[in-house]
């Protein structure tokens, strides 16, 4: 993962620490693709963050789904704040790929274990995700990262 040098805002970007502690504690991003013809498309979606890649549980038979099996490029943002002194947040931009069976039934998949476990604490306050036969894991490990948190602006 490579964090982009900001030439504007240096002193508002995060540092890993604190761009980590943001994107775990975060609920829903907001999943940009692109179509066939070019055209943006942006989502809300959740996520889990493992401190390396970003983790995005999707329905198959969306259009989101649709697009990056056509095209993997993607941008996700994560942010929160309501008023301008409290604005923070992230842009994780790259190529996702795939993991584990699509839609997702269950079958044991080592390379999920873990992100299913956690996921499934997170959004549902269960141990073990339950499997609908509707979504499927993809897996963004950020090619660059731009952060910002106007709350050190003081």
């Amino acid at each position: 993962m490579s964090v982009t040098e900001q030439r504007r805002g240096r002193r508002i970007m995060m540092s890993p620490g604190e761009l980590d502690a943001f994107l775990a504690g975060q609920r829903t991003c907001r999943v940009a693709t692109v179509s066939a013809d070019g055209t943006p498309h942006a989502s809300a979606l959740w996520f889990l963050w493992d401190g390396g890649a970003l983790w995005l549980y999707s329905l198959v038979r969306s259009r989101r789904w649709t697009q990056l099996g056509r095209d993997p490029r993607v941008a996700v943002v994560v942010d929160a704040g309501e008023e301008y002194g409290e604005l923070r947040g992230a842009e994780l931009a790259g190529r996702v790929e795939f993991v584990g069976e699509a839609p997702r039934t269950g079958l044991p998949c080592p390379e999920l274990a873990a992100v299913e476990g956690a996921f499934a604490r997170k959004y549902f306050g269960v141990d073990e995700l339950p499997h609908d036969g509707r979504h499927a894991w993809a897996r963004l490990v950020p090619e660059r990262i731009v952060s910002w948190d106007f709350r050190k602006l003081g």
